[in-house]
């Protein structure tokens, strides 16, 4: 019988072959967040560099980049001074949003205007952090304070508001700022869910005219009205499109510093036909920016609830149009009316009868019409003999009696009177002598 061989214990490890592995991964961890932390760096913007900051404040220059400022003050006298936002920072980190995050000094003088960059572009510095956007997007921004919570929700907000996308629209005051105030906006009425070939021609109208506000509305359940009649009647599952170019005026009321704009006014160049399509709605938008094909409408969409009555309503201003346009193509396709020989006793024979008598005389006595100076000289002469008649029956002041001198009984007896020696004039003397004239035949 064979000897039964006893197994060995195996020993633990020892700490030290954790310890020099753990040791390896703290350091290159230290090394990867401190290099992290160097190229990380938010840079700066030298307020005193007037180039720089039209750059930021209104995307003046060659770059045209949309920037996220942070107002975070400079520090001085080789002090560390106050930490960046963290919320700031993050957004920053992630580097997903279309934007370059700088800081600046808010509290810098502008020499031209005489205020602070808070007093100059109205930003409120009780709001912190104190976030604002600009640059090519237009003039600083503040970002609100709902959306400054986390970095995440900063750059959401920085992607909706700097990347290309269509602009949802749900009420009325969305259609004015969103798109009826742009110069020129292209609304895609939905009919339904869009399928992806609508998607597609809209992110590509998108990135062919950056310059164009794009919107939508869902047409199932939403109604605009003064605007349905201009387009193809509505059908579930077809979309229409609409583009608008703004004609006058705009949405600001006018303040100590700045003028009221007027009422808004705008035109519209609408698809006629059911369905879109990437060339159909880019010709549309094309036609609006050379200023072709547009129209003029009496007042500004408004949006409500889609009801049958509104349908109805709009059905009815459909068909009176249908009318009018029926009407005038058959006044239009009528031959013209010729001149009468003779008057056939209805007013327009009698008013075509006047207008030719009218062409003989002038043709045979080579009458000219009048110029409007020619006119207006023959007015003036007319004027001129009418008051030279007018003088002439009225009293002048040298011919009216003096003043308090009144014209009363003794004046009517004396015309009443013999011009020499003033006794009254008897009509009925002459008479008698009259008859003493007369023989007797009897």
């Amino acid at each position: 019988m064979g000897r039964v061989t006893k197994k060995k214990k195996s020993q633990a490890p020892s700490l030290e072959t954790f310890l020099k592995p753990a040791a390896g991964v703290a350091l290159a961890m230290l090394i990867y967040y401190f290099m992290q932390g160097l190229s990380k760096e938010i840079p700066r913007i030298d307020v005193n560099d007037a180039l720089a900051l039209r750059e930021v404040f209104f995307g003046e220059g060659a770059a045209q980049k949309d920037y996220a400022v942070l107002c975070h003050p400079e520090a001085k006298d080789g002090s560390v001074g106050i930490p960046v936002s963290s919320v700031f920072q993050d957004s920053f980190d992630d580097g997903s949003a279309p934007a370059d995050y700088v800081l600046m000094d808010c509290e810098h003088i502008l020499p031209e205007s005489g205020k602070s960059i808070y007093d100059k572009f109205k930003l409120n510095k009780k709001k912190r952090p104190t976030v604002f956007v600009s640059g090519k997007v237009g003039p600083p921004k503040q970002v609100p304070e709902k959306h400054l919570k986390t970095g995440a929700m900063l750059t959401k907000l920085l992607k909706q508001m700097l990347e290309p996308h269509a602009a949802k629209i749900e009420k009325t005051k969305d259609l004015k700022e969103k798109c009826l105030n742009k110069e020129v906006c292209g609304l895609l009425l939905k009919g339904g869910k869009p399928e992806p070939y609508v998607k597609h021609a809209v992110a590509n109208l998108l990135g062919t005219y950056p310059s164009v506000q794009f919107a939508s509305i869902d047409s199932t359940v939403l109604f605009l009205t003064n605007l349905e009649e201009y387009l193809p009647e509505y059908t579930a599952g077809e979309h229409r499109f609409v583009v608008f170019k703004k004609v006058s005026g705009g949405l600001s009321a006018g303040d100590n510093e700045t003028k009221a704009e007027g009422r808004l006014k705008t035109s519209i160049l609408p698809l006629e036909t059911q369905g879109v399509s990437f060339k159909d709605m880019s010709n549309a938008v094309s036609s609006a920016l050379n200023g072709k094909g547009l129209k003029n409408i009496p007042a500004l969409p408004n949006i409500k609830t889609r009801t049958k009555k509104l349908e109805e309503s709009e059905r009815l201003k459909r068909d009176k149009k249908k009318d009018k346009a029926r009407r005038k193509a058959e006044e239009d396709s009528r031959p013209p009316q010729q001149t009468f020989s003779a008057n056939d006793g209805s007013k327009e024979g009698r008013r075509l009868e006047r207008e030719r008598r009218r062409a003989e005389h002038n043709a045979k006595n080579n009458v000219k019409p009048k110029t409007p100076e020619e006119i207006a000289e023959m007015e003036r002469k007319r004027r001129a003999r009418m008051e030279e008649e007018s003088k002439k029956w009225n009293i002048e002041e040298e011919d009216a009696p003096e003043e308090g001198e009144p014209v009363g009984k003794e004046e009517f007896v004396d015309n009443a009177m013999g011009e020499d020696d003033g006794e009254f004039i008897d009509s009925s003397s002459d008479g008698e002598e009259d008859d003493e004239d007369v023989l007797d035949l009897d």
